[in-house]
């Protein structure tokens, strides 16, 4: 069961790797901010994977949640001052 943990593991890596390649080349800002929320939500599964393959959920979930919380309020704060500095759709 280990291993299908872990090949679950590296898939989702794959498509973090896949959400940072359009953030990169995302010619907005709401591409690249939407690439920073996607790679948070993938990491938080990826954590939770991880306590899976430890034996560990109890402790992995808590950080997960934790992550996904700053992940969150991060994402709200930083279309928040885009919002104000009404850069949100332009182009760069």
């Amino acid at each position: 069961m280990d291993t299908i943990f872990m090949y679950c593991s590296l898939y989702v890596a794959f498509l973090m790797l896949l959400s940072l390649y359009r953030g990169l080349v995302g010619p907005t800002v709401l591409d690249r901010m939407i690439c920073v929320n996607a790679i948070g939500s993938k990491t938080t599964v990826v954590l939770v994977l991880i306590g899976l393959l430890y034996h560990r959920v109890d402790m992995f979930v808590d950080i997960a949640l934790a992550y996904a919380m700053l992940n969150f309020v991060a994402v709200l704060a930083a279309s928040r001052y885009f919002q104000k500095r009404k850069g949100l759709h332009d182009e760069v």
